[in-house]
């Protein structure tokens, strides 16, 4: 990026919260942003009781059916505010809400998996990354262990970005694959009003986002798994997703943020960097 310095990228065009870890989530016309990411995501996750470790399509072997689970709050978090109940939607259209008596039992059942839902807690809980045999990964064929940030359910950082330009990128390289925001899970997505093309946010790296009042320190690139290649919804599973990343931009896609400052933000805004 050839001058980054308080220039307007484009505007927020896409919102997204995911209550549990590894569920589909729900899409937001706005949301608070705390120094925990979006109020509310990755609040809840699926613990497996034979181990601990949380539940995660990163694994699919483990846990090939999370993607058919799609989770919301039954009504909206606010603020200082107890996080809310979820509705949970099973993949037969069946909904179990978070507060409801027999809701490990039901998910159990449905993950054929002993499973607990909970908040994350104050102590590191760990998961599982199968890798696939995939030139360009760090790993291949092999399943490793990673610790989560204490007492949250993120894999890395609070805050995941992408721009559409580099959706239409990859598009570009792989015509074959439907590359759609839901298949790599961000939180923000921007519309660049400079059409520029090419994996734009690689240049953000190191510098501070502005929308509206919130600030977020772009950390660094969002290394991709093999949870962009999964089947879900009407998407089938697709490797070639995550082979095209891996070939043309070191399997990443999007950045990591931390927030500097909280607030409000709303589809619609202006994007900055400064």
């Amino acid at each position: 990026m050839s001058n980054v310095a308080h220039t307007e990228l484009g505007s927020l065009v896409s919102l997204w919260r995911y209550p549990v870890k590894s569920m589909m989530g729900e899409e937001l016309n706005a949301s608070e942003i705390t120094e925990r990411g979006l109020l509310g995501d990755r609040a809840y996750a699926l613990v497996d009781n034979s181990d601990g470790r949380v539940a995660t399509a990163k694994n699919p072997r483990k846990w090939p059916r999370l993607f058919d689970f799609r989770a919301a709050f039954v009504e909206p978090a606010r603020g200082a505010a107890k996080i809310p109940p979820l509705r949970i939607t099973l993949r037969d259209g069946d909904t179990v809400a978070s507060d409801q008596s027999d809701v490990n039992q039901i998910l159990s059942k449905a993950l054929n998996r002993d499973v607990t839902v909970g908040a994350a807690q104050r102590v590191p809980v760990h998961a599982e990354e199968y890798w696939p045999d995939m030139e360009g990964l760090d790993h291949r064929d092999t399943v490793t262990d990673f610790t989560l940030p204490e007492g949250t359910f993120f894999d890395c950082a609070m805050v995941h970005l992408l721009t559409t330009a580099t959706l239409d990128t990859l598009r570009e390289l792989y015509p074959q694959g439907r590359f759609e925001v839901r298949r790599f899970r961000p939180n923000i997505v921007v519309q660049l009003a400079s059409g520029e093309k090419g994996f734009a946010e690689n240049g953000w790296v190191g510098h501070t986002l502005a929308i509206g009042t919130v600030r977020l320190n772009i950390t660094g690139q969002c290394g991709r798994c093999v949870m962009t290649t999964l089947a879900q919804g009407d998407l089938s599973n697709d490797p070639g997703i995550l082979r095209t990343a891996a070939q043309h931009n070191k399997a990443n896609v999007g950045v990591y943020a931390a927030v500097a400052q909280g607030g409000t933000i709303r589809r619609g805004d202006p994007v900055r960097i400064e």
